[in-house]
């Protein structure tokens, strides 16, 4: 039987949502410092990634109170890294996940090690797959695009690569590393990278819309 395994962010949930979680705990940290309510700032930081990104947002909204230190930046940043995220799996990744339930099913995912966890967690992955493989643990140079914990799954399943398939979203690091070596690989084009032109080493081999493509019959179809 094919393997199949699934990237976390932006292919089984929203990988959004963790951010303005994040954002929302922040918010309760900051809101008796900067005697704002919480709901107000966690707004405003919303609003501030969506026209301009996540990279100074802690900054700014301490900036804009008077209060910017280096040491409430990192303070910030502890919070939304140690928070525990409300966060819910996509719809079709639910359904997905519940049509193979009988398959062997992993998910392989890079970051920090702790916040993705915390992911794990929060969606109750585990009780959906086999093992859910978070690279850091192996060392940053394990993560995508290396090989590394692919070939874990190869081992503990006793199959060979072509009978591996990987789903992602992110074709700068999920297909590249693992092609050449046979394994099996879909593109899911939703979230940061849905428009992402790829060449042919880091594009995947099929390309869907929704997980509600993945099906047996797409599954044999791919493995051949």
């Amino acid at each position: 039987m094919p393997v199949l395994v699934f990237d976390l962010d932006d292919t089984l949930y929203p990988e959004l949502s963790y951010v303005h979680s994040g954002f929302r705990a922040v918010a309760e940290f900051l809101s008796p410092l900067l005697h704002q309510p919480a709901e107000t700032l966690a707004a405003g930081m919303i609003a501030e990634e969506a026209e301009q990104g996540r990279g100074q947002v802690f900054d700014n909204v301490l900036r804009r109170h008077g209060r910017w230190t280096k040491t409430l930046v990192a303070a910030c940043l502890r919070h939304y890294r140690q928070h525990r995220p409300q966060l819910a799996l996509y719809p079709d990744a639910e359904r997905c996940l519940a049509r193979f339930a009988a398959w062997p099913l992993y998910l392989v995912t890079d970051g920090h090690k702790e916040v993705q966890a915390r992911k794990v967690a929060a969606l109750a992955v585990a009780r959906h797959v086999r093992h859910a493989y978070l690279t850091n643990r192996y060392g940053r140079h394990r993560a995508k695009p290396a090989p590394h914990v692919f070939e874990l799954i190869c081992r503990r399943e006793g199959v060979p690569p072509g009978q591996v398939i990987y789903v992602g979203d992110n074709p700068r690091k999920d297909f590249v590393g693992i092609k050449p070596l046979g394994f099996k690989t879909v593109r899911i084009l939703r979230g940061n990278y849905a428009h992402l032109e790829a060449d042919a080493a880091h594009e995947a081999d099929r390309r869907i819309y929704t997980l509600d493509e993945l099906t047996a019959e797409f599954v044999a179809e791919l493995v051949g």
